[in-house]
C-alpha cells in the first residue's frame, strides 16, 4: 500500500479502510455511472487491530428491527452469489456454514422480546421458530434448560462465513476498478460553509475532496470531531475465547446466546465463546489488554452451567477486540450530515458490521452517487435521527 496519494484531489475520500470503507469504495467504483477518483485512507495497513480482523465472522437474521433483518438477508445473498457480485468468476466461492443461531429466554420479559422479534423476522421471510423447553431438550440434549422459558432458532442463512476472503476481495476488486488505497492517517478536515473541502494527513499534506466518508470504526467520533460534530460512537471491548472440550457433544451446537450474556458456538473440534465485560464502558481505541479474570469468573461458569460437558475444557486462545458501539440506540448511523452535506457516515454498528457491510456499503454508495437509496431502503438508519432524537433501538445486540 502506497504512503502517498497519487493526486491532490479526489471525488471521494474514504477515511478508514476496514470492511465498511472497502465496501463503500467497491460499490462506488462498480457503478457504471461513476467515472471519478476514489481514495481510501487507512492508518494501519496491516489491519492487525482493526475490528474487521477481530470479528467472529457470523451472520444472522435474528434482529429486532426490519432494516437489520433485511440487511442480513442481502448479506446472505451477497455471500451466495459472491462471484457474480465481484464480477469475476476467478474469485473464490464463499461458503455460508448454517449451524444456526439459538437465543434463549430465562424469564417472561425475555420471552416476549424473542416472540416479537420472531414475528417480525417471519413476516420478512426468515425461518426463525420459537421452541419450548421440551423442544429445546429434544433438539439439544447436551444442554441444560431448567431455567429456560423458550428459545428462538433458525439455521437458514445463519452461521459462519469467511469474512476475511470477502474483505480481501472487496479491496482487490476495488483496486482493479481504479480505487487507490493509501497508508496514512487523517488528522483534520477543512470546512467551508456546509462542505468539507479537504482532508489533512499526518504529514501535513491536504487532499481536496468532493465527498468524504467517515468509515473509521471505533475511531469514528474522532473523525466527526475534526468537523466539529459529535458522534455517539465509542470503542468498547469484547472478548473472544477458543477452547477444546474433553467430552464431545452428542450433536452439532449452534451459536447460542445465553441469558448470562455469554455466547458460544462450535468451530470444528474447537469451540468459540465471547461476551462483554460486566463493566461495559468506553476504552482507548489502542487498548487491547485482556481481562483474564473474566474467563474464570463469568465465561467458564456460564458454559459449564449450560453444558455439563464443558466442565472439563482447555482454553487455547483468547483476544480482545472493539465494538464501534453506538450509545444512542446500538444501530448503524449512515448517510450525510445535514450540517455538512458532503460528509457521509457509515458508523456505529455495535457488533453486527461484518454481516451488514455489503448492504450498508451499497446503500451509502447509492446515496453519494444518486442522492437516494435505489435497492434496499436504509432510511431508518440515517444519521439525522440523532438531531430529531428518535432512536431506533436494536434489541438483539450480542
Amino acid at each position: 500500500m502506497s504512503q502517498q496519494p497519487r493526486h491532490s484531489r479526489y471525488d471521494i475520500v474514504i477515511i478508514g479502510g476496514g470492511i465498511m470503507g472497502a465496501s463503500v469504495a467497491f460499490w462506488c467504483a462498480r457503478s457504471p455511472d461513476f467515472q471519478g477518483r476514489i481514495l481510501v485512507v487507512e492508518r494501519d495497513p496491516s489491519y492487525e487491530n482493526a475490528s474487521t480482523s477481530h470479528t467472529n465472522s457470523c451472520i444472522r437474521q435474528q434482529f429486532g428491527t426490519s432494516v437489520n433483518v433485511q440487511a442480513s438477508q442481502f448479506g446472505a445473498e451477497f455471500i451466495h452469489n459472491f462471484q457474480e457480485f465481484m464480477g469475476d468468476p476467478s474469485v473464490p466461492d464463499i461458503a455460508l456454514h448454517p449451524f444456526g443461531y439459538l437465543y434463549l429466554a430465562a424469564n417472561t420479559a425475555q420471552d416476549a422480546v424473542l416472540r416479537r422479534n420472531q414475528a417480525l423476522q417471519a413476516n420478512l421471510g426468515a425461518q426463525t421458530k420459537m421452541l419450548t423447553p421440551e423442544d429445546l431438550a429434544s433438539r439439544f440434549p447436551y444442554m441444560q434448560f431448567d431455567d429456560i422459558v423458550s428459545g428462538s432458532f433458525n439455521t437458514k442463512d445463519e452461521g459462519y462465513f469467511d469474512s476475511g476472503t470477502v474483505f480481501d476481495q472487496l479491496r482487490r476488486q476495488s483496486r482493479k476498478l481504479g480505487v487507490e488505497f493509501v497508508a496514512a492517517q487523517a488528522v483534520g478536515l477543512e470546512c467551508r460553509g456546509q462542505k468539507i473541502t479537504a482532508v489533512t494527513l499526518a504529514d501535513g499534506s491536504q487532499i481536496s475532496a468532493g465527498q468524504v466518508v467517515n468509515a473509521a470504526g471505533p475511531r469514528a467520533a474522532q473523525i466527526a470531531a475534526m468537523a466539529g460534530l459529535s458522534l455517539p460512537v465509542e470503542p468498547r471491548k469484547r472478548y473472544t475465547y477458543i477452547f477444546e472440550a474433553e467430552t464431545p457433544l452428542s450433536a452439532t451446537m449452534p451459536l447460542t446466546v445465553d441469558p448470562s450474556g455469554v455466547h458460544f458456538r462450535q468451530d470444528g473440534r474447537y469451540f468459540m465463546t465471547g461476551c462483554a465485560p460486566d463493566h461495559d464502558v468506553a476504552v482507548s481505541p489502542d487498548d487491547f489488554i485482556q481481562d483474564h479474570d473474566l474467563w474464570l469468573e463469568k465465561v467458564w461458569p456460564a458454559l459449564a452451567a449450560r453444558i455439563p460437558a464443558f466442565e472439563r475444557i482447555k482454553l487455547r486462545q483468547s483476544w480482545a477486540g472493539h465494538y464501534a458501539y453506538n450509545t444512542f440506540d446500538q444501530n448503524a448511523l449512515i448517510g450525510p450530515h445535514s450540517d455538512l452535506t458532503n460528509l457521509f457516515f457509515i458508523n456505529g454498528f455495535s457488533g453486527h458490521g461484518i454481516q451488514h457491510a455489503p448492504a450498508m456499503g451499497r446503500g451509502v454508495a447509492e446515496l453519494m452517487l444518486t442522492g437516494g437509496f435505489q435497492t434496499l431502503d436504509l432510511s431508518p438508519l440515517l444519521i439525522d435521527r440523532l438531531l430529531s432524537n428518535t432512536p431506533l433501538i436494536e434489541p438483539a445486540i450480542i
